[in-house]
């Protein structure tokens, strides 16, 4: 059963690497072809975020960021997207 979750986190990991880093990518193009590249940007720093450290901590400086300009982002946890608002 170990080996099993293991391998299951392992593909997960890659699966949202994978989504992620695309999504991520293509708001980064977005900046300079036609589209919405940061909401892209910040949906791909979202969904990095589920796995890696580091997005979570890019992702909570960009909303640090935002909160100097005026915005209001809601404080959420990305481990609790499933919850209910």
């Amino acid at each position: 059963m170990h080996k099993l979750s293991t391998k299951y986190g392992f593909a997960r990991r890659i699966i949202v690497a994978v989504i992620g880093g695309t999504v991520l990518l293509l708001g980064v193009v977005m900046l300079v072809a036609p589209g919405p590249g940061i909401p892209v940007i910040i949906a791909g720093l979202g969904i990095l975020a589920l796995e890696f450290y580091w997005a979570r901590r890019w992702l909570e400086h960009l909303r640090q960021q935002m909160r100097r300009f005026g915005v209001h982002i809601p404080d959420r946890d990305p481990q609790d997207i499933n919850r209910p608002n």
